[in-house]
């Protein structure tokens, strides 16, 4: 891997070649900067109790601060930010004038998709970061496209792709989805690796290109892939969750979650870059 100097910050380590960088947050500052940012609050188009818009604080040392919160409703959510949304995820569009022709409980009217904040195709993704230590939550470092499913062949409707995932216990995930979240839904290049928690801070990539995705843990190649590649601009995602809240009826059901409000995930920054050509 070749170092990526970046002034006042620590660097990037990326595949051989000459890059630029295109896009960052180095989370300066004291406040989230919502003009790259914004909240998922979203999930299979409606509110979803583990998502909220706050427990993302900047501490003036260019970190960005995730921790679960304690809702005044009692509800323990965490937030995840993105920088453009998934159109399954957008509320169904309600009438007040007239009746709805695709009825109530259809699938459409699909509301309105906000403009993105970020999107691009290939490159190489990298974050900075230090993983939570309490079970009952877990945090990602993805991208995602916003018409994931809706075409045959993947490369025109988007890849989900996992850079990062953790859920405790020592393992780490990465690998992609595609064929949108149904019967089509299948499996590329998924695979779990060992993690030693060091509280140190931890680089993973991804370096996508038309005819592969290579996974980085640390400047070692975890794994890769020649397909399906999504040949379509995604956005990105950093996100945390807690635990409990998909089982069905909308409540949590980890009694560890409590635990978790004292603990973190931090993020030193988020970088996006694309090769010399």
């Amino acid at each position: 891997m070749k170092k990526f100097e970046v002034v006042n910050h620590e660097p990037s380590f990326l595949p051989e070649g000459e890059w630029n960088l295109v896009w960052a947050d180095e989370f300066d500052g004291m406040d989230l900067d919502e003009s790259k940012w914004s909240y998922r609050l979203n999930f299979w188009g409606k509110p979803f109790p583990a998502y909220c818009d706050k427990g993302v604080t900047i501490d003036g040392n260019s970190h960005a601060v995730f921790k679960p919160v304690k809702m005044e409703d009692g509800r323990i959510c965490s937030a995840q930010l993105q920088t453009g949304a998934n159109s399954f995820d957008i509320p169904r569009y309600t009438y007040d004038d007239k009746v709805n022709a695709c009825g109530d409980n259809n699938f459409w009217p699909l509301g309105r998709l906000p403009e993105p904040k970020f999107m691009h195709r290939y490159g190489y993704y990298e974050v900075r970061c230090k993983l939570q230590k309490t079970p009952g939550w877990w945090s990602a470092f993805w991208i995602q496209s916003p018409s994931i499913g809706t075409t045959f062949d993947p490369k025109w409707s988007g890849v989900e792709v996992d850079i990062m995932e953790y859920f405790g216990n020592n393992k780490l995930t990465s690998g992609n989805f595609y064929g949108g979240y149904g019967v089509d839904l299948k499996r590329d290049a998924r695979v779990r690796y060992d993690y030693t928690d060091t509280d140190e801070f931890h680089r993973f990539g991804l370096l996508w290109t038309e005819n592969e995705y290579v996974f980085y843990y640390d400047g070692k190649e975890t794994s890769r892939t020649n397909g399906p590649i999504s040949g379509v601009e995604q956005f990105i995602l950093l996100t945390t969750e807690v635990q409990g809240y998909r089982r069905g009826d909308g409540t949590r059901h980890e009694a560890t979650a409590e635990k978790c409000l004292d603990d973190s995930f931090v993020v030193d920054y988020v970088r996006v870059f694309d090769r010399v050509k």
